[in-house]
């Protein structure tokens, strides 16, 4: 499951995109114009951003290009549009979107496009978790006045099953199997502490509980004795 957010001043086109991505799993957020989706973008990044070209206060493509200049353009945007032009296709690419779809949008594209978005977010994740490694690797944990404690390895409290990924299978398995992996790795690296984890993910607790139970998460590895 995907947290995608819907940037659209029509309501039609809003509830029609929210009732597609709710059956497909997805949880969805919507904002008519570039106010709210400012808002939405700053209380929770989304995974992916389906963004209309043509709205009332501020276009998309200044959105998108504001989003870039500020460094938040951290995750895939779709722009959407039944009117723009080539250029204004092109100058989206070249500020960082992803992919753009013509109105009326067709079931098969939409589907494609966020299915692609949610792929390379993934891989972002993945990679930035990567990277992130060693230096987790370096932090011990002592007993408070115990100098004789072994050093724990904060890394080996996740199994190390889920810190290896095959990429040859279908892409919710593989989010999935991604997600389960970097919520136990920040159970680990917490202790344990779900109001830690919560603020370290930006999820909200009941959000996150949901979601660790979806995800079949064993909530005790991440407590030491």
């Amino acid at each position: 499951m995907a947290n995608i957010l819907v940037v659209d001043d029509e309501l039609g086109i809003r509830d029609l995109l929210c009732e597609i991505l709710n059956d497909e799993g997805h949880s969805v957020d919507v904002a008519e114009n570039a106010a709210q989706a400012r808002a939405a973008r700053l209380v929770q990044c989304p995974d992916l951003v389906l963004l209309d070209i043509w709205m009332p206060d501020t276009d998309g493509v200044t959105l998108l290009k504001e989003w870039s200049g500020a460094g938040l353009l951290t995750m895939p945007v779709i722009m959407m549009s039944g009117h723009a032009t080539i250029d204004t296709a092109v100058e989206a690419t070249r500020i960082g979107a992803m992919a753009f779809l013509e109105k009326p949008i067709t079931l098969q594209k939409l589907l494609k496009a966020v299915e692609q978005g949610l792929t390379r977010n993934s891989m972002r994740k993945l990679m930035a978790a990567t990277a992130a490694a060693p230096a987790v690797r370096t932090e011990v944990v002592l007993r408070s006045g115990d100098s004789n404690v072994a050093p724990i390895d904060v890394a080996d409290q996740v199994p190390q099953a889920s810190r290896s990924f095959m990429l040859d299978k279908p892409l919710r398995e593989g989010r999935d199997e991604y997600e389960k992996a970097y919520f136990e790795f920040h159970l680990a690296k917490e202790n344990g502490s779900m109001t830690r984890v919560s603020e370290k993910t930006g999820l909200e607790r009941t959000h996150l509980y949901r979601k660790l139970k979806q995800l079949g998460v064993d909530l005790s590895r991440g407590k030491r004795g």
